[in-house]
């Protein structure tokens, strides 16, 4: 999406001894393309002067994670593949291509693999890398757990790689890159997703949600919404009482994952992530994890709302909320004004936000959907 700065045309008229008067602009000034235009550009100039001889981000910690995020960032916020810190970026990317078909280095499988085939995506022009959307498409869906029987919980889910748990985080970054590389909605390994993606909603429903006892057991500011890993003895994210917390960046994940893959605005659980995300609706922190993943946080809520629809979201006070514009002023606050950086306000960042590259490219992801 391109952020072009639009300026209003101010006309005046002036006669015979009279004030002068404007008349009504053709098109009032857009302060909040403007707004976005200057962080953009401050946060990618701060970028340029990160960005290793090879044309990485963050390699040592991320592999080639946050470059991929980098490269989508930019180009969403109307930076072009041919931009000399995009082009170089995307050649790394491709060097890291696998014979299997993935985009990794020593772990993180799926999750780099995923980012980097979403960025491929952005900067696709004439099927160029079409072939490696395709590999690395097959290469996600042998990570994918499965189950003939289909009663086992993680079916569907994926980790970070094909031995890790899976979680909801890791599994929504497969789904979104198996649409951006044009895997069919219906596709068995999208279907499964959205199966494992519905054991992770705190809403019982045995025919069609989550047929896991531990969402019987969510307590009532939880209902509807999602949580990290469908696993009742994940002591961390327990609500004391054998059911699971509902988390900010998850209910955001599970919706948008719903959205995306095609599931009616009206089923029952985008009806209740929808009601969870009315009742919590924020942008001052994550809900459930604080300040931690803050900027994880903004650009699963950008996507969902994005894909959701409601420019003018209701809360569950009847407040409506311009979103878009709620966004913007949470990065534009957040921003360092003398670097253009963004980073996590603690430097032990379990979501790595610390790394002041990941979290600019979040933010600056998140950036791009503040305009239409």
């Amino acid at each position: 999406m391109k952020l072009l700065s639009r300026f209003a045309l101010l006309l005046t008229v002036a006669g015979l001894g009279l004030v002068a008067l404007a008349s009504p602009p053709a098109e009032a000034a857009d302060d909040k393309t403007d707004d976005a235009k200057a962080i953009a550009d401050k946060a990618v100039a701060y970028l340029r002067t990160k960005q290793s001889k090879n044309g990485s981000f963050s390699e040592k910690k991320f592999g080639p994670g946050v470059t991929a995020l980098v490269v989508t960032a930019m180009i969403r916020n109307g930076y072009t593949a041919d931009d000399p810190t995009v082009k170089k970026a995307i050649a790394y990317l491709t060097k890291k291509v696998k014979e299997d078909g993935g985009i990794y280095e020593k772990g993180l499988a799926n999750y780099t693999t995923s980012v980097a085939m979403m960025a491929l995506a952005e900067a696709n022009k004439d099927g160029k890398f079409d072939t490696i959307l395709k590999n690395g498409a097959a290469f996600l869906k042998k990570l994918q757990q499965d189950d003939p029987a289909g009663k086992d919980i993680k079916l569907g889910g994926v980790g970070y790689d094909a031995k890790s748990r899976p979680d909801l985080s890791n599994t929504q970054l497969f789904l979104d890159a198996l649409l951006a590389a044009g895997v069919p909605k219906n596709d068995p390994a999208v279907l499964n997703a959205i199966k494992f993606i519905s054991r992770c909603q705190n809403l019982p429903d045995k025919e069609k949600g989550n047929d896991q006892p531990f969402a019987a057991k969510a307590k009532e500011a939880d209902k509807g919404g999602f949580v990290y890993v469908p696993d009742p003895d994940d002591e961390k994210h327990s609500n004391g009482d054998g059911g699971l917390r509902s988390l900010g960046s998850m209910t955001y994940a599970g919706l948008k994952s719903f959205l995306y893959a095609g599931v009616d605005k009206k089923d029952p659980r985008v009806l209740g992530a929808v009601a969870w995300i009315r009742k919590n609706y924020t942008l001052e922190e994550n809900p459930g994890y604080g300040q931690a993943g803050l900027f994880y946080y903004y650009h699963t809520f950008a996507k969902a709302m994005e894909a959701f629809g409601e420019e003018n979201f209701a809360d569950s006070k009847g407040v409506k909320h311009e979103w878009r514009k709620d966004l913007l002023a949470a990065l534009k606050k957040r921003q360092n004004a003398k670097t253009g950086s963004f980073v996590a306000k603690s430097q032990e960042d379990a979501f790595g936000e610390g790394d002041p590259n990941l979290a600019t490219a979040f933010a600056l992801l998140s950036l791009s959907y503040t305009k239409k």
